[in-house]
């Protein structure tokens, strides 16, 4: 026998143990003592809040889950399976459109709209509709136009990755009254 086949390495103490408990048929037994301690159980119940490792948890349907900052947008974003009002399957094209604006299926909305045209109040509902629509559109245009506003556009990077500056930049009080006239014409596009 050759003296490379010597075994040169010393058993550890729970190597031995578990090379005899599994000679024994013991296969599940412990070879080492492992020292811890075991986190008090606490117990919650449905709907409980309570806050854990700088996280907020609930219990919704039996499951513990973790509520973050964006639950409202994901539940607004979703659309149910069944429409709110009348109960039916939103299965059809237009009604995830029409649940986002109407929190309705498209049925529904056609129903409301038929009973509004059969009271004379549709033309009503129509011109608050758009009224709003154009609101919003000038809202949102102020935002850009301020926004823009407040951007330093004193330099340019070019496709090549040259960098170009830039001598004037934008007329402040030409973009106001350019913004006030089309406000102005926004306004009168209102019913």
């Amino acid at each position: 026998m050759s003296k490379d086949n010597v075994l040169k390495k010393e058993f550890a103490k729970n190597d031995v143990n578990r090379l005899r408990n599994l000679v024994q048929g013991k296969y599940g037994e412990k070879t080492q003592q492992g020292v811890g301690f075991n986190k008090k159980e606490e117990f919650r119940n449905e709907g409980d809040v309570w806050e854990e490792d700088g996280r907020k948890w609930t219990i919704k349907n039996g499951i513990k889950q973790n509520i973050t900052k964006f639950d409202k947008a994901k539940k607004a974003h979703v659309m149910p399976i069944f429409c709110p009002n009348c109960k039916k399957p939103m299965k059809k094209t237009f009604d995830k459109d029409y649940y986002n604006i109407h929190k309705k299926c498209f049925d529904c909305v056609i129903d409301f709209e038929h009973d509004l045209r059969k009271a004379g109040l549709f033309e009503e509902y129509e011109k608050n509709i758009q009224n709003a629509e154009i609101d919003g559109f000038i809202r949102d245009f102020k935002s850009h136009v301020e926004e823009s506003l407040t951007q330093d556009n004193s330099s340019y990077v070019t496709e090549a990755g040259d960098v170009e500056n830039w001598v004037g930049g934008l007329n402040r009080e030409r973009v106001l009254e350019a913004l006030d006239k089309t406000i102005t014409h926004l306004e009168k596009m209102k019913k």
